[in-house]
């Protein structure tokens, strides 16, 4: 348990909330472009709705221009054109109903849009969120499934960052769980940092040992491979459940029911055997 929490300790060291809010804090400034001035009022409440917080639709409405808005400047970062009228090439649509559709698309080509514009724009935020725990939950999924039959995985080039030979999966598991908080945080406009998030942080830290256990007695009982797949599941569920709690958190809102965390956590246990089976089919 020592040894696991000193290489849990480094592996903390490696991160840099810093680096995570200097991301989030760069402006992205969005030109509009409508047909009429009805149709821009529905791009900017899809992007800034009007139920959010005073301080976000100030901070969203001032990155915002209207085309011919004599206020814009000379160039912007990101140009959305309303549905129904034809995009050149180098912009994007901005689905008002289907706001997942648009952020992919913009995000396709730059993904170091991703925690600005969930800052910025509250509309996208939640949709933000939710990329950024489906992709440590499967970054976790695949490094558990790697430590454990690093054969079916050569390398973890899949994952955009990953510990030398001394971490254990617990500390790489704990450590990008606690990445994901930074995000989440920043992501939402609010400050990341071990200081800022101590209790996240200590409560992520808490429950490594439980799943922990939980992977390892599956792996140990579940014959032919079928140990590996729950370990890699579970890796991908606790860290998912994480991540909406996390998200929970910031909307102001206490825990889940004990009911919503049991279906959470099942749906999040069959995604992550999904993608634990898709690592060991035989490839054509």
């Amino acid at each position: 348990m020592f040894a696991t929490l000193r290489q849990a300790r480094a592996a903390l060291s490696h991160l840099n909330p810093a680096e995570v809010r200097n991301h989030a804090a760069r402006t992205v400034r969005v030109g509009l472009i409508a047909a009429t001035a009805y149709r821009y009022a529905v791009m900017e409440e899809a992007l800034v709705p009007e139920a959010a917080d005073p301080e976000d639709r100030i901070l969203g409405m001032s990155a915002i221009f209207r085309g011919g808005d004599p206020d814009a400047p000379a160039q912007v970062d990101l140009v959305l054109y309303d549905e129904g009228i034809p995009a050149p090439k180098g912009v994007y649509v901005l689905y008002a109903q289907d706001l997942a559709a648009t952020l992919q698309a913009v995000l396709h080509d730059d993904d170091s849009l991703e925690l600005p514009l969930a800052r910025q724009f509250p509309g996208l935020r939640s949709h933000v969120v939710d990329r950024i725990v489906q992709s440590i939950a499967r970054e976790n999924a695949l490094f558990a499934f790697a430590t454990a039959l690093p054969d079916v995985i050569p390398s973890l080039v899949e994952i955009p960052w990953a510990f030398g030979e001394w971490a254990t999966d617990t500390a790489f598991l704990t450590a990008n769980q606690i990445r994901m908080a930074f995000m989440i945080s920043a992501a939402c406009g609010k400050e990341a940092g071990f200081a800022k998030q101590k209790l996240q942080i200590l409560s992520i830290v808490g429950g490594a040992f439980g799943w922990r256990a939980i992977a390892r007695e599956l792996a140990g009982k579940i014959p032919m491979g079928g140990g590996l797949i729950a370990k890699a599941a579970i890796a991908y569920a606790g860290t998912f459940v994480v991540g909406k709690g996390l998200e929970l958190l910031h909307r102001g809102q206490v825990s889940f029911s004990h009911e919503q965390k049991r279906s959470m956590y099942r749906d999040a246990l069959e995604r992550g055997r999904e993608l634990a089976r898709s690592l060991v089919q035989p490839r054509s």
